[in-house]
């Protein structure tokens, strides 16, 4: 079975004519590894990895991951993201031509679609975030409880439009809009907390097109006082993202730095779910294993995994993330395919989208399956495969 990534990569490294020599030297691996690559035989699963490829490739990172993920999606999540795309362009040209909304009205609502996305309910989400974006955006043109209703925008842009477009495999395009959307909402109230969650979009935004340096950058740019709960489980937030940013940079150094502040300020919090960042010790152990898979540590988020209580996490979506994690640490450890395969169900059995529309999982799974025997395990794997619209 040929990973969708590992075809797109071979196809492109032979339209440009190049060989596996010359495009594994260029991105400093060598041409057997990449040769397993682009067969499946090994995962593309590092954002620092596909950089390095669309370098020596001279294309963006996007045109390996973009093209590569032919997805396919429940009805109701394509009528979802038809409607989020159209009201996005509204929005854009200042048409969101939805309705003013008293606040208290706008405030429920806004929390229950993050109550939602917190649950990996992505479906109750995709339904309701259209019209929730259009009243938001009339209710703030016609400066109407104007703060209040600009702090909801930076957050159901950044944790509702954003992350859910994110966890469905929409375009990144459509990421990077509404990351945009939450960015311009907060600087035009310029409120240090608005302005961290922005920066939190964006960076997440960043890093996800492979531009880790500004990714970096618009971290560093934020500063706020450590005043209340929620302004220590913020930064400690905008730390792990800095973390994950760092592996992805190979700065090891700051890294582990960002990783230690967060799990100090976690210490004072406990688990919490203010903003719903779900920050606390186990999440912060969970951006620990991410970690780890960036730099390609996979025996160290395996060991990191074994310390986690999954159920400690306050938000679902994340108790998704860490089975993911840890399915896909135990991969590439010998002897543990069969654990990795019941890891990745249990992250499928919580929310199907964080497996089937993940690409790095996507790229473990094709790995996975070119070496899955024909036994329960095997059947299991390839069914999973299946409901992800792999041809197995």
């Amino acid at each position: 079975m040929i990973d969708a990534l590992g075809k797109t990569l071979r196809e492109i490294r032979k339209a440009r004519g190049k060989s596996l020599a010359v495009i594994a030297g260029l991105a400093g691996i060598s041409s057997s590894y990449l040769s397993r690559l682009e067969s499946g035989e090994r995962a593309l699963d590092r954002r620092s990895l596909i950089v390095a490829l669309a370098h020596a490739l001279e294309v963006a990172p996007s045109g390996i991951t973009g093209s590569a993920l032919p997805i396919p999606r429940e009805p109701d999540d394509n009528r979802a993201l038809t409607e989020i795309r159209l009201t996005l362009l509204a929005v854009s040209i200042d048409e969101p031509r939805g309705a003013v909304q008293p606040i208290e009205h706008l405030q429920a609502r806004v929390q229950s679609v993050l109550g939602a996305q917190n649950d990996a309910a992505n479906d109750v989400v995709g339904a309701a975030l259209p019209s929730l974006i259009r009243d938001l955006h009339t209710t703030a043109n016609a400066h109407r409880h104007e703060p209040d209703v600009l702090r909801l925008l930076t957050l159901a842009h950044m944790q509702g439009t954003e992350a859910w477009l994110a966890t469905i495999g929409a375009p990144m395009d459509l990421s990077w809009q509404a990351a945009m959307l939450a960015r311009q909402a907060a600087e035009r109230l310029a409120e240090p907390v608005s302005l961290a969650v922005g920066a939190y979009g964006t960076a997440l935004g960043l890093l996800s097109a492979g531009e880790f340096d500004l990714a970096s950058q618009t971290l560093d740019t934020v500063e706020f006082p450590l005043i209340s709960v929620e302004d220590m489980q913020l930064a400690g937030s905008l730390a792990l993202a800095s973390s994950l940013v760092s592996a992805a940079r190979k700065d090891q150094a700051e890294r582990f730095a960002a990783l230690e502040y967060a799990a100090e300020l976690a210490e004072r919090t406990g688990e919490t779910n203010m903003l719903g960042f779900g920050f606390g010790p186990s999440n912060v152990a969970v951006w620990r294993m991410q970690g780890a898979l960036e730099v390609g540590e996979h025996a160290e988020a395996a060991a990191i995994a074994e310390t986690v209580n999954p159920a400690a996490l306050t938000v679902r979506a994340r108790q998704a993330v860490y089975w993911r994690e840890r399915g896909r640490a135990l991969a590439r450890l010998p002897k543990k395919n069969d654990n990795a395969v019941m890891m990745l169900r249990r992250a499928e059995c919580i929310s199907p989208e964080h497996v089937h529309r993940h690409p790095f999982t996507r790229s473990t799974v094709a790995e996975l399956v070119t070496k899955a025997k024909r036994d329960a395990v095997g059947r299991e794997l390839r069914g999973l495969a299946y409901r992800a619209g792999m041809h197995v």
